[in-house]
């Protein structure tokens, strides 16, 4: 067998075996449990910006975005900027890559990839920060409710440019809001693309383990995903990415558009 084929097999067993591995994924859950208590999540950056994110989930995103070369990342949350930096930047070299793969060089006169970030609340201390970032010219900026007509119908128009799209949503995490993102926005899903839901992990925690959120066990973004599911059979969750992570704030919630 050629070594890499060999080396991509014996990690699909690996993997594959993590699913059953049920002493590995209780440790992974009270270690996750335990790191959110501490707020272990806000202790990072992304070339300058705050992200809060796993780094397991970091590392998903950058799987994802090389596997489906996406045109356009759609993302609902922005908090301090470091997830659209992180976007940004993947979407960034990934073009220099592919220019590589053809032996050009990147033409900035061309359209390029582009990161849509929506949040109700921009606040002035971020926008400036990611609008003076380097990567600043990547990132299309709206501020205003995710699940607002008028915001959805300026995505869409802002989208029509794209062939290939990928949504990230991560903004408030209720199940009622949830399902308005996934129904809005999964219609922009390319097939063969991704809707990646975060922080489903909520219905994993204790009851009551996010004391001063509208979120909780019944009520949060794994529950919407779940109803979701149940209407749009062109979503499937892929269980790979969840496996191979074990310590992720995303368990059910990498949604792959396969029709």
């Amino acid at each position: 067998m050629d070594p890499n084929e060999k080396f991509a097999e014996e990690r699909r067993q690996r993997i594959e075996a993590f699913a059953s591995d049920e002493v590995f994924r209780v440790l992974s859950r009270d270690w996750l449990e335990a790191s959110m208590d501490r707020k272990y999540i806000y202790n990072f950056d992304w070339l300058g910006r705050p992200i809060i994110q796993y780094t397991q989930d970091m590392f998903a995103v950058q799987e994802l975005i090389w596997k489906v070369r996406p045109d356009l990342i759609i993302e609902t949350g922005i908090a301090h900027g470091g997830s659209l930096i992180l976007s940004a930047s993947l979407l960034t070299m990934l073009e220099y890559c592919e220019a590589a793969e053809r032996g050009v060089v990147v033409d900035p006169r061309r359209p390029s990839r582009r990161v849509i970030g929506i949040d109700i609340d921009i606040r002035a201390h971020n926008r400036v920060a990611i609008e003076k970032h380097p990567l600043a010219g990547k990132i299309s900026l709206i501020e205003g409710s995710s699940i607002s007509d008028a915001v959805i119908e300026e995505v869409r128009k802002q989208a029509e440019a794209f062939r290939n799209v990928m949504v990230f949503l991560d903004s408030m995490h209720t199940h009622d809001h949830v399902l308005a993102e996934l129904e809005a926005y999964s219609p922009l899903v390319s097939k063969g693309s991704y809707c990646v839901v975060f922080d489903t992990f909520v219905e994993d925690m204790p009851k009551g383990f996010f004391a001063d959120r509208p979120w909780d066990v019944g009520n949060n973004p794994k529950t919407a995903v779940r109803q979701f599911l149940m209407g749009h059979p062109e979503f499937e969750v892929d269980t790979d990415m969840e496996n191979k992570l074990l310590v992720t704030a995303v368990p059910g919630g990498f949604l792959k558009r396969t029709a």
